[in-house]
């Protein structure tokens, strides 16, 4: 096997990706040397639209602006090379055997197209049609009077008014005053395009909220969000399948885009639909060009509306020792593709030494690069496991990103068959982003870079589940694999490999893939809390640490956000406050280990010194349920926390098998062993919450409904596991202790739409008054303390919903996981997001129904690279 490419002497004289081309070519940059290869267009003229208002902070023009000196270019958005339909399914239920891809598709499901009928899926989307409302479980509720002129006291500015003329409570006068004219002073308002959904209720509301208000126009953006995107896929199509449509929503927006795909997803190299396979000579270089080829065209579809619109392809060295291609999009060059060119499995789950799977393991020394007929980079080359973990993280050098996506590393197996639920090109190219991006947090400085969140995405699974996105949702996803998958077969790019993927063609949506889009963790909304000070604690995951902000008093300055000790922190922070006032931060850690069979993934905690005390203790562990990552690839839930009437503290994760596990702590502060407590089929992560009588409550979600356990009494051992009988839901659940009961909210599949119900325990579990909440579309988790219900809503908006028969209203602020709020004294509510540009920001409301959110407040400074 070649050591390299044939002139290249070899890692340790490797230049990382900027070092070398003359003063004011792009590789006057970190790494990037000047375009080499054919090239496709004019050189781009510098990238001003998206930061021409950024002011003096923003960074430099992106690559292929001809301007890049110095600053990093944007990061490039990429494709995921990858194993389409024809070896994506493998175990998944309803599927055929996984193969290469030759052959037909897997997902032979109720509903999928086949090459004789069109998908009847797509009949629908076309024309927009909904599935029916739930008529039985929906309250339609009457415009009143009083809500008629509670909109008209919005409309004019006065509907902070209390129209019942209370008074502050006495001794409280004061503060009350002073807490009203914060909330009514906070003046910015930052952020890009939205993609959170934000509603406001009553409680004494909930029994009538299921009218449908209409939706009401977009607030004005006040300033340019300056967050830059980096995705990070296996195959040209995981990103189009999987990451949208947030992927959309981020170059719709503005956003500097850039995707890295690690394998060149030359597949078998037959580029052909089903019935043409057996006659069409395999020829992997073309095929993995006509891939490149589909994927240039739906990037540049989804940020002009033209597929045709120019690229620049240059190559460029790799600090791994290869080369690699960088594509800039010369109508919007924040716009960029990276493709890395390694060789794929050709399987999802069968043994294939030569592939990620096989360098991770140690199977293979070293993993050969497979060219696509076009690319630019003509220099054979290999990487060994070192290489590729130095190559991704000189990609994050380059564009210093704030946001990165990436695949599921711990997907899990099918416990049936035990064959993984995901492409192992997929995980195990997870795997390496996790790697680089240790490597990259530990090896650049904070003065060197600016911090960054990372967001991990469901891959093939994602058809097992409910779908999370509405038609006309679904639609746009499915618009951009029908570009991507060529479908009208016009040489638009002027190529003789062709120009998309022929094997998507007969089902361009997949296993349902284009109808749903799932979160692989960062889904808590806990992450905010309150103190008894009336100050507020937020807990995010920044560069692989748990960042800190914390705001002292009702009214105080924010400080942070300050990263705790401890690296190799996943996506999502789960917080709780103990009987005697500390907090307690809990997620899970992923280490490495020496060996490829060390890798791990474990429940973590770290509890606050003292109440209200900036300092906390060292991370403690918990340990896993599943202790062998080959069992089930180390796939474990975040741990949801909750204390009961007794100040009893429980952790709770899903396990690898889809069951109940937990951990519960003596009054000594030991904790017990990990306790399954049954269930089958759960999946995302569970919830908990402890009700009116102090009894804890803890709920899971399936593939059909939800799942629940309650305990006898406090301080008692959960019960067993108990149907609820709610309907399916999108996956993820949030629970919050009111009302005497713990009050659900979730998702309503196929609609976004929000959905909620009372779960009482006098009896058993019992599930009370489902009711939609309607007019929400969107997906992932919402977020519900006092008045206050938050989430994203379709087309990445957040708006906000005052009260029964009020509009919609949106200001715009993309954010990465999800939302959280949380009541701050009596009479306040106060609801974050942490921004695509890695970014802390907070609003605050009144916890009364006639109430509005104050504008958003960023917290500390811009997050851009030091200079």
């Amino acid at each position: 096997m070649p050591s390299a490419y044939p002139s290249h002497p070899g890692p340790s004289s490797a230049q990382p990706w900027p070092q070398g081309g003359p003063a004011g070519s792009p590789a006057a940059g970190p790494g990037w040397e000047p375009a080499v290869g054919p090239a496709a267009g004019p050189t781009a003229p510098p990238h001003t639209g998206a930061w021409a208002a950024a002011g003096p902070d923003a960074p430099s023009a992106p690559p292929g602006s001809g301007t890049w000196r110095g600053a990093p270019p944007h990061a490039p958005a990429p494709a995921a090379p990858g194993a389409p339909l024809h070896d994506h399914r493998g175990g998944i239920p309803g599927a055929v055997p996984a193969r290469t891809r030759s052959g037909p598709p897997p997902h032979a499901v109720p509903g999928t197209a086949t090459a004789d009928a069109p998908d009847p899926r797509r009949a629908a989307l076309r024309t927009g049609t909904a599935e029916p409302a739930d008529t039985a479980d929906t309250a339609d509720t009457a415009d009143t009077a009083g809500s008629r002129s509670r909109r008209a006291a919005l409309r004019t500015g006065t509907a902070d008014a209390d129209p019942g003329g209370r008074r502050p409570g006495r001794g409280g006068a004061g503060r009350a005053r002073k807490r009203a004219r914060v909330v009514k002073g906070v003046a910015f308002c930052a952020a890009a395009v939205a993609s959170c959904m934000l509603v406001l209720r009553a409680n004494e509301a909930l029994g009538g909220i299921g009218h449908r208000p209409t939706a009401a126009p977009a607030a004005p953006v006040d300033a340019p969000d300056p967050g830059r995107v980096l995705q990070i896929v296996a195959h040209p199509d995981d990103d189009l399948y999987f990451m949208n449509p947030d992927l959309r929503y981020s170059i719709a927006s503005g956003h500097p885009v850039t995707t890295v795909y690690l394998t060149a997803g030359e597949a078998d190299g037959i580029n052909a639909t089903e019935g043409k396979q057996a006659s069409t000579p395999p020829n992997k270089p073309a095929y993995a060009e006509a891939r490149q080829n589909g994927i240039r065209a739906a990037y540049a579809k989804m940020a002009t509306g033209d597929r045709a619109s120019a690229w620049k392809r240059t190559v460029v060295p790799t600090k791994g020792g290869g080369h690699a291609e960088v594509d800039v999009l010369l109508a919007k060059p924040e716009v960029n593709l990276v493709w890395l060119q390694m060789r794929e499995a050709g399987t999802v789950y069968d043994s294939a030494p030569d592939s990620l799977h096989g360098l991770w393991d140690g199977k293979v020394a070293r993993l050969e690069s497979v060219l696509a007929s076009g690319t630019p980079a003509k220099q054979r080359f290999s990487y060994s496991k070192e290489q590729v973990v130095q190559t991704i993280t000189g990609v994050l050098e380059q564009y210093k990103p704030t946001t990165v996506r990436a695949q599921d590393p711990t997907p899990g197996r099918f416990p049936d068959t035990k064959r993984y639920t995901d492409h192992q090109d997929h995980f195990y190219g997870a795997r390496f982003v996790q790697a680089a991006l240790a490597a990259y947090a530990k090896d650049v400085g904070p003065e060197q870079r600016p911090h960054f969140a990372v967001q991990n995405y469901v891959g093939y699974f994602n058809g097992s589940l409910p779908r999370a996105l509405d038609p006309d949702e679904a639609k746009e996803k499915l618009d951009i694999l029908d570009t991507y998958a060529w479908l009208d077969k016009q040489n638009h790019c002027g190529s003789d490999a062709g120009c998309g993927d022929l094997k998507v063609a007969d089902h361009p949506a997949g296993n349902g893939w284009t109808s749903t889009v799932n979160y692989a963790r960062g889904t808590s909304t806990s992450w905010l809390t309150s103190d008894k000070e009336h100050g507020l604690w937020a807990f995010k995951v920044l560069d692989g640490q748990v960042a800190v902000w914390h705001r002292s008093g009702p009214i105080g300055a924010w400080s942070g956000p300050r990263l705790l000790p401890g690296t190799g922190m996943d996506p999502g922070v789960s917080t709780v406050t103990l009987p005697d006032g500390r907090i307690a931060a809990f997620g899970t850690r992923t280490s490495f280990g020496a060996r490829p069979t060390d890798y791990r993934r474990e429940v973590v905690y770290a509890v606050q010194k003292g109440p209200g005390a900036p300092e906390f203790g060292d991370w403690q562990s918990l340990g896993t349920p599943e202790t062998v990552d080959e069992n089930w690839t180390s796939d474990i839930s975040a741990p949801a926390v909750s204390v009961d009437g007794t100040g009893q503290l429980a952790a709770y994760v899903r396990d690898g098998a889809g069951g109940l596990r937990g951990r519960v702590q003596a009054a000594n502060g030991s904790w017990g062993p990990w306790v399954q407590y049954g269930g089958t089929d759960l999946h995302g992560t569970p919830a908990t919450a402890t009700d009116g009588a102090g009894r804890r409550m803890v709920f899971a979600a399936t593939t059909k409904s939800v799942l629940g356990w309650v305990q006898p009494k406090p301080g008692a051992p959960l019960g067993p596991a108990t149907a609820t009988g709610l309907p399916d839901t999108t996956l993820p659940l949030t629970a919050e202790g009111r009302e005497g009961g713990v009050r659900l909210w979730f998702r309503k599949p196929g609609s976004g739409n929000v959905r909620t119900a009372l779960v009482t325990g006098d009896g058993g579990l019992k599930a009370n008054g489902l009711t939609d909440l309607g007019g929400l579309q969107g997906f992932g988790a919402v977020t519900a303390s006092g008045h206050v219900l938050a989430g994203r809503s379709a087309g990445g908006r957040l708006g906000s919903d005052l009260g029964s028969g009020r509009p919609w209203e949106r200001s715009p602020l993309m954010f990465v996981g999800a939302p959280s709020a949380t009541t701050t004294g009596k009479d306040m509510v106060s609801l974050a997001v942490v921004g695509l540009d890695a970014r802390l920001y907070v609003t605050s409301s009144a916890d009364d129904a006639n109430a509005h959110l104050a504008p958003w407040l960023p917290v500390g400074p811009r997050n851009v690279t030091p200079r």
